[in-house]
């Protein structure tokens, strides 16, 4: 069994592989890069919230799968198994995050070649930097009409024939986004300054596009998300953010806890201060679009009613 470490920005991502990567090389040549025998193009979105995505701008001319797609686990760790590196292999289409939050996938596509393969890398599409220190883009407002766009002109280069219909599904897929910037907007006229605490950045690029203040130190947040050990000053200032109530919500990471933020929740809820859970995939039974208006939503009800959302339902 291997193990590797990568870096998103200054963060620290553990990749553990179940077998070492010639196995993973020789699971591929043994597949052979066996082209997809039916008509829909095959695809890949790494992270379940692209998977959809593709889905929905390829509609019934694509097969979609997901890598990552368990809500109840850390995305940031990831076992690569030779069926994983399968599934990428025959893929036409594959859209992955970048920012060292799926590295892993690099290293499989090397393995191999395919002809007119399409990979979308979602940094390189927003030409942010390797150092970029948030890498949950999805959060970003921007970002998915960013790749909804650069999907159907990938889609369009495999399969010419339905080129308009996945134009015009780009086009419902923006419509379809215009009540979460009317609510982003709307909270942001309404509620703006908020300060917040949060336990690492997941939600980040939503709540500053909603014009919250962030008060958690962003060392404190960098530490969190990467598994390492938290400098005590700056958990001493999150602590007095919630005993002291400077904040209004304190939103953290459902999906990846430790004992530091079960402390950080448990001090909220004493103190009276709403929560609210956000997701690094998307949850189950959710679009893209719902999952993120629901994230809003839950964010209204906090500052508006001091009501918790710990679990989308």
């Amino acid at each position: 069994m291997g193990e590797s470490i990568y870096r998103i920005g200054s963060a620290r991502f553990l990749l553990r592989t179940t077998v070492r990567l010639t196995a993973i090389a020789a699971a591929i040549a043994g597949f052979g890069m066996v082209q997809a025998t039916q008509a829909a193009v095959r695809a890949v979105g790494v992270e379940n919230q692209y998977a959809n995505v593709i889905e929905q701008i390829g509609g019934k001319y694509v097969n979609v799968s997901a890598i990552v797609s368990n809500p109840n686990t850390d995305p940031h760790v990831f076992e690569a198994s030779p069926a994983v590196a399968i599934e990428v292999a025959r893929a036409q289409l594959i859209v992955r995050n970048g920012l060292g939050y799926d590295t892993w996938v690099k290293k499989i596509l090397a393995a191999g070649s395919k002809a007119r393969r399409q990979v979308i890398v979602v940094q390189r599409l927003l030409r942010l930097p390797e150092n970029t220190p948030n890498p949950h883009l999805w959060y970003k407002p921007a970002t998915m009409p960013k790749v909804a766009v650069a999907i159907a002109a990938a889609l369009g280069r495999l399969d010419p024939a339905h080129a308009r219909y996945f134009d015009s599904n780009v086009k419902a897929f923006d419509a379809s986004l215009k009540p979460w910037y009317t609510a982003i907007a709307g909270f942001k006229k309404n509620c703006g300054g908020t300060p917040v605490a949060v336990s690492e950045p997941v939600g980040n690029y939503m709540l500053q596009a909603a014009g919250c203040q962030i008060k958690t130190p962003w060392t404190l947040q960098a530490a969190i998300m990467n598994g390492t050990d938290a400098a005590p000053q700056d958990v001493s200032i999150q602590k007095r953010l919630l005993r002291r109530h400077l904040v209004k919500v304190f939103i953290y990471n459902q999906q990846v806890t430790s004992p530091l933020t079960a402390s950080f929740l448990h001090l909220a809820e004493k103190s009276h201060i709403p929560v609210v859970g956000v997701y690094e995939i998307l949850p189950t039974g959710y679009s893209y679009q719902h999952w993120m208006m629901a994230e809003v939503k839950a964010l209204q009800l906090a500052v508006a009613h001091g009501i918790s959302t710990t679990v989308l339902k």
